[in-house]
């Protein structure tokens, strides 16, 4: 995807930071838009219609989670990347379901961020969803048809294995938490183990090692992300 035209927000109340996101990201050819607070980024978020927002939890007047709830409460779909030193499974458990597209950690490596802003760009692009037929390394998934691959032999799936598998292309690259691929699949909370379950099977099946994983990756403690070849 070529960033030529985007538009990016980052909100951080450390200049600093936002120094070095504005450098970087408009080396990769992205304009970049800045807002020292919640309310500042609100404020612009209303004027400006930005491609992705790249948000710190800790800033010095609306935490970042009620930014982002105001954002998605009012039906504002902009995709939202975190950018936080908060490196707790329920910090980011919470901001991935409160509205998120993605939590990354600080200090985070540049690489790692462009990799993940170009996913949660290209899903914003397709509609919020991918092509119809995803590829990453080795692994072919055609949504049209139903049908999957690794390595040219065809893997055949379960109906809720391809439930799972297929929310997961449709949201590549980012992270989905357990509560968001139960509520997805069976409607409820249900049982993380029951999840796990899945995911092991799904696993021995598209992995060429399940024990370690190339294509499914775990958030520990919080859900699960498809790779993508970014």
């Amino acid at each position: 995807m070529s960033a030529g035209g985007i538009s990016l927000l980052v909100v951080d109340d450390e200049p600093s930071v936002r120094r070095l996101l504005r450098t970087t990201l408009a080396g990769h050819g992205y304009r970049i838009l800045e807002a020292a607070s919640g309310q500042a980024a609100l404020d612009m978020l209303a004027r400006e219609r930005p491609d992705a927002v790249l948000l710190d939890l800790g800033l010095p007047d609306l935490d970042g989670l009620e930014v982002i709830r105001r954002l998605r409460g009012s039906g504002v779909g902009v995709p939202i990347i975190v950018l936080s030193s908060r490196n707790g499974e329920a910090e980011k458990v919470e901001a991935l379901d409160v509205g998120a597209d993605d939590y990354v950690t600080k200090p985070f490596g540049m690489a790692e961020l462009v990799a993940r802003l170009r996913a949660v760009l290209r899903r914003q692009a397709s509609g919020q969803g991918t092509e119809p037929v995803f590829r990453t390394g080795e692994l072919t998934v055609d949504l049209t048809h139903g049908r999957v691959q690794v390595g040219g032999r065809e893997a055949r799936l379960t109906n809720k294995e391809w439930d799972i598998l297929r929310l997961l292309v449709m949201h590549a690259g980012t992270v989905l938490t357990h509560r968001a691929i139960m509520q997805g699949i069976w409607g409820a909370k249900g049982d993380v183990q029951y999840l796990r379950i899945y995911v092991r099977s799904l696993r021995r099946k598209l992995e060429p090692d399940p024990e370690q994983p190339r294509y499914i990756l775990t958030e520990t403690g919080i859900g699960y992300r498809l790779r993508t070849d970014d």
